[in-house]
This record gives structure tokens, C-alpha cells and sequence, in this order.
């Protein structure tokens, strides 16, 4: 499937309740089996494992991606401001997103357990420095996908499940790497 191919599968199943239910139903059967381990025993050791995979995935992922046709326009898109949109959304708009994604992730990552032996500090630099290069490896994933098949990489929080499955589709072993 093309962009706009995926594009439309994601929207139709985006009106398929049945669809979501299930999948909602089947990360919750899944999650509640991690808790019922217990905090160390369960989620933490299953997000060990998880997050350090997911970090793997995303740096062959990102690699890939950096390799795709047109992928400098995209990387030069996504590294390289341009202060005229700025000015034209408003400085105050621009900062106010960034704080206001700032405060969300560091909410997320702080509020998680602590350990009493870790200082609220460390883990905060953790938390700062993981968050920031997980941000921009999803970047370095999906903005040079949009440039190389077409993508508006303007179509806001759907863009995920419009360009990661048109990177599966066409990249080799595609089937394995998204079902990793």
C-alpha cells in the first residue's frame, strides 16, 4: 500500500468500534496480567526488557529511515527551524506546545516508582535525557518516511499509523520489523 493507501485503512479502522474494542480489550488482558505480578516482579521487569527492545528497534528503525529517498529533505525539514511559521503561529503558541509536552512526558516518567536507594534528581536527568533522544529517533523515523512516500507530515497525531505501516511496507522484512 501507498501513503494514501494506509491512510485509509487507518481511518477505517479508526470507525470499526468492534475492531477497537477488541484491541483495547486484549491491552488491558495483557496489562493487568503485568500487574498482577506486582510492581517489581511484573511491570518492572516486563518494562525492562520492553523498553530496552523498543530502544533497539527504534535505532534500526531510525538508521533505515536515514537511508529512504528523499530522506535528507525530510532530516533538513525536521532539524532545520523555520522561524516565519513560527512567526506566523506566534512565538507564545510555539512555546507553550513545547512546555506543555515537556510537562507532560517528565509527569509521566517521574511519577512511575522510585526506588529509595535512587535520588529524585538522577532519575529526573534519566528521565530528560531518555525522553529527548526517544523523541527525536521517532523523528529521525518518521519525518524522512513522509518526504520519501508522500506523507503530509502535518497530519498530527494519526501520523504514526500512516507512516510506520508504509515504512513496513516497503522496506525489507517489513512483516518481522513491524511485528517487532
Amino acid at each position: 500500500l501507498d501513503g494514501k493507501a494506509v491512510e485509509g485503512v487507518f481511518g477505517d479502522m479508526l470507525t470499526n468500534p468492534g475492531t477497537l474494542t477488541f484491541w483495547a480489550i486484549v491491552a488491558i488482558v495483557i496489562s493487568f496480567g503485568a500487574c498482577g505480578f506486582g510492581l517489581q516482579k511484573g511491570i518492572e521487569k516486563v518494562t525492562k526488557v520492553m523498553m530496552i527492545a523498543l530502544l533497539l528497534l527504534m535505532i534500526a528503525l531510525a538508521v533505515n529511515s536515514a537511508f529512504l529517498p528523499n530522506a535528507a529533505a525530510g532530516i533538513k525539514f525536521y532539524l532545520v527551524p523555520d522561524f516565519g511559521e513560527v512567526a506566523k503561529k506566534g512565538f507564545g503558541n510555539a512555546v507553550f506546545a513545547a512546555m506543555s509536552q515537556a510537562f507532560f512526558t517528565l509527569s509521566i516518567g517521574i511519577g512511575s516508582y522510585l526506588d529509595r536507594k535512587n535520588r529524585i534528581t538522577g532519575e529526573a536527568v534519566n528521565i530528560v535525557l531518555l525522553d529527548t533522544l526517544v523523541a527525536l529517533m521517532a523523528g529521525f523515523i518518521i519525518i524522512p518516511v513522509c518526504f520519501a512516500y508522500g506523507v503530509e507530515p502535518g497530519s498530527g497525531p494519526s501520523l504514526l499509523f500512516i507512516t510506520l505501516p508504509t515504512l513496513f511496507n516497503n522496506m525489507a522484512g517489513g512483516r518481522i520489523w513491524g511485528t517487532l
